[in-house]
């Protein structure tokens, strides 16, 4: 019944209605009177609604789903000053291109000013950094419009899409019949054949091939012919981000981007399937990878392709299509595999052995190998773990290596601190609602991030106990911005505005219903990570890491894992072609 006491269906109702024929079991929200009747479909639904404390939170939380889960995740915001809070998170999960799709709700129309601040187009401020950006024009089109906002995230590289409505529409009276069909997602494109047989061509002449693999090979389905390649036909993976894990980084046929790194620049054929030439890949160009090698990119976008660096075979595609394609015409050549790649080992041996006796010391203060190693120990394979600040994911990417799929995120690329929490939130979510859905218990998330990028959005702790979802955090507390403290030092002699003092973030856990602990002695940190694993529930370690630790990545390039120059005209003492 709206709110004239009639039983007519409302455009809260149609809205929820729509959400749930394109299958959205759980969304994220600040609570509000924005969306009342909406919330209150949703509910008799049986949809679950996370409640978030920040609008940014609340994408990012749809963003943690998307990536863990596969599926299209929902923010529920208010515009004015909710939309300007939101845009952290709307940058972050377009970048990631995560299919995320974000309801605002609008002011009334009656309190539009002929001369006052805000005008027609109040959702223009995202319109850069979102991938599509519309309003419903009345309440019974609410429907059509967000079947084609589901559409616009999913299709070609997925994005967000916001829908703007202004809030009395959720509770005016809509025809029945307003509720559209679902959009069926565009087939995304296939590879030329020419294309294919031309990559198998430079196949079948190189030597140390390698390929590389991120977001998009991800969201193509692509690990079937990645792992086919990697095993039948001896092709090196190299993930990064949301495509780590793809093909399991066992050293040997799948390799860790951060960590294996330093080995693209011996590569005489690369690869590029799903994944964009940024800074983190060193924009494909000298001295992280050969002038002279053979470069293939794979990419559903056009504009993409080329990006930074010229290419010898250029296929706008579906990664996945393209890479079965591939292993189709090289099953039908009856080629043989490539060589061992014994020169990956080789090139990451200084690497492998520095890292190793690095962090081993039994007292004294924690190194931040101590937490990545017990993870990497301890973790089963199907978990969930997501990386957030700067020097403790640096560390953690010299020792901890993905197993599967979908089963580790961090801020790239977009890069900005503290959005762990938020995309930790959401996967608790995803694991929760997977568990319903077939049974077996839900995995474990952890969320491992800096003491400098925790106390962003710390108050979202609040939202995990609220919506009684499990989660492990590790805080690494260096009591520092340590990536700038030691930059400084090394770079003046001195620091400025970089130590934050260990704080007790074990006590902001106990107030929000966490059990919590500080962890202050090397030999306590495996057990007490095991024992939160073992117990479940929700779990804060405040544990209190070497201050010191972070000179040794600005002066030993064997342990760094993310150079933060790259360009041959802007190259650094540290960011030799050995920094990785």
């Amino acid at each position: 019944m709206d709110q004239r006491g009639t039983n007519a269906p409302i455009g809260g109702d149609l809205l929820a209605d729509a959400l749930v024929a394109h299958g959205v079991e759980t969304v994220f929200c600040l609570a509000g009177t924005a969306h009342s009747f909406l919330l209150r479909a949703l509910a008799r639904h049986g949809v679950a609604i996370v409640s978030c404390r920040h609008e940014a939170t609340a994408v990012l939380a749809a963003d943690g789903y998307a990536r863990t889960s596969g599926r299209t995740g929902v923010a529920l915001i208010k515009n004015d000053q909710g939309l300007p809070n939101a845009l952290t998170g709307i940058c972050t999960a377009n970048a990631a291109c995560s299919p995320v799709v974000v309801l605002s709700s609008l002011g009334p129309r009656s309190g539009i000013e002929a001369g006052g601040d805000y005008h027609a187009a109040e959702l223009e401020i995202a319109v850069p950094v979102a991938k599509w950006v519309r309003a419903a024009p009345s309440a019974d089109r609410l429907g059509e419009f967000l079947g084609m906002a589901m559409k616009r995230a999913q299709d070609g590289r997925p994005g967000v899409a916001l829908l703007g409505f202004p809030q009395e529409m959720l509770g005016r009276p809509v025809p029945e019949t307003a509720l559209r069909a679902c959009h069926a997602p565009a087939a995304p494109p296939a590879a030329d054949p020419a294309s294919i047989a031309r990559i198998a061509d430079l196949l079948a002449a190189a030597e140390r091939p390698i390929i590389l693999t991120g977001a998009g090979a991800m969201l193509s389905g692509a690990g079937d012919a990645l792992s086919a390649l990697a095993t039948r036909y001896r092709v090196p993976v190299f993930g990064n981000s949301l495509g780590r894990g793809l093909v399991p980084e066992d050293g040997v046929r799948g390799f860790s981007w951060p960590h294996a790194q330093g080995a693209a620049r011996r590569a005489d054929l690369v690869i590029a399937a799903g994944i964009r030439f940024t800074q983190r890949l060193g924009y494909g160009l000298p001295p992280r990878f050969a002038p002279d090698a053979r470069v293939v990119q794979i990419d559903i976008s056009a504009e993409e392709i080329g990006r930074n660096r010229p290419v010898d075979v250029a296929v706008q595609a579906d990664a996945g299509q393209a890479l079965r394609a591939l292993v189709r015409e090289l099953d039908a050549r009856g080629a043989p595999p490539c060589p061992e790649p014994g020169w990956i080992t080789e090139a990451l041996a200084a690497r492998r052995a520095r890292i190793a006796e690095v962090g081993t010391e039994e007292s004294g203060d924690i190194h931040p190998y101590r937490i990545g190693r017990a993870l990497r120990d301890l973790l089963p394979p199907d978990a969930v773990l997501v990386g957030d600040g700067a020097d403790i994911l640096n560390w953690l990417h010299g020792v901890y290596f993905v197993q599967r799929p979908r089963c580790y995120m961090d801020h790239y690329p977009f890069g900005s601190m503290g959005v762990g929490t938020g995309l930790a939130l959401g996967a608790a979510a995803a694991v929760r609602d997977e568990a319903r859905r077939t049974g077996r218990p839900p995995r474990p998330v952890v969320l491992l991030t800096g003491d400098g990028a925790f106390g962003f959005y710390c108050a979202e702790l609040h939202s995990f106990t609220h919506a009684d979802l499990p989660v492990l955090v590790l805080i690494a507390n260096d009591g520092a911005w340590g990536t700038e403290d030691h930059g400084q030092l090394k770079a003046m002699g001195e620091s400025h505005n970089t130590l934050l003092g260990k704080s007790d973030y074990h006590l902001v856990g106990e107030a929000f219903g966490f059990r919590a602990s500080r962890i202050a002695a090397p030999a306590e940190v495996a057990p007490a990570i095991a024992e939160a694993l073992g117990q479940g529930g929700r779990v804060l370690l405040n544990i209190l890491t070497d201050t010191e630790a972070g000179a040794l990545r600005k002066s030993d390039p064997r342990v760094q894992t993310v150079a933060f120059e790259d360009l041959a005209s802007s190259l650094k003492t540290l960011s030799t072609p050995d920094v990785a």
